[in-house]
């Protein structure tokens, strides 16, 4: 479980392919606090640690989470949000996240405003059902709320302090981001497929006059 409270940023110092999949190398000041086994949320997919080597930080990429995600496609020396999971005496800084990527959104636009920076993220339909206006979303990795919301985009805005500990202030028109809907939601929303799924096939009741 994740807040989207970033802690660092790391910097990919390898992707190498492993025959079935691909083993990822960060450079993160958070290794020394890292052990194998442990999991870590790398803009905002939740990895396990197979080892924590100085600096550096070793994970496994699936080749399912390679296709459903924008790890497949990182490259040495790109920035990545980082964070280890919530402890159970923890305070709740954003909102409960499992680092189950639900499908990957584009960068529409960036623009300023005073210190602050909007972001359009354009984003696949199917995730339509699981944003509202005001929610929250999870982009790469961060608690973020829904400002702006239309038919295939939604708009968030960036607070400074954001905008300088994440990686979002390098990101740029047409880049690829993790999206992950709000898991409360994501329930109500197959609650409600389920009963109106129930209610089609449900038997009509014939009354007696």
């Amino acid at each position: 479980m994740f807040t989207g409270l970033v802690e660092a940023v790391g910097r990919v110092a390898e992707v190498k392919g492993t025959g079935s999949g691909w083993r990822l190398r960060v450079r993160t000041e958070l290794a020394s606090e890292l052990r194998a086994g442990d999991s870590l949320a790398v803009d905002g997919v939740c990895l396990t640690v197979i080892l924590a080597d100085g600096d550096q930080v070793h994970a496994d990429i699936g080749p399912e989470t390679a296709r459903v995600t924008t790890l497949g496609s990182l490259r040495p020396d790109q920035l990545v949000n980082l964070e280890r999971p919530l402890r159970a005496d923890g305070r709740v800084g954003g909102h409960f996240m499992l680092g189950h990527v639900d499908g990957t959104g584009t960068v529409d636009d960036v623009r300023a405003e005073g210190d602050a920076h909007w972001l359009t993220m354009a984003f696949e339909r199917t995730l339509a059902p699981y944003l509202v206006r005001k929610g929250s979303i999870a982009v790469d990795g961060i608690s973020l709320t829904v400002a702006g919301l239309g038919d295939a985009r939604f708009d968030v805005m960036i607070v400074p302090h954001t905008w300088e500990h994440t990686n979002l202030r390098v990101r740029r028109v047409g880049d690829r981001v993790n999206l992950e809907c709000d898991v409360v939601g994501k329930y109500v929303a197959r609650a409600m497929e389920l009963a109106e799924a129930a209610g089609a096939h449900a038997p009509a009741l014939h009354t007696k006059v």
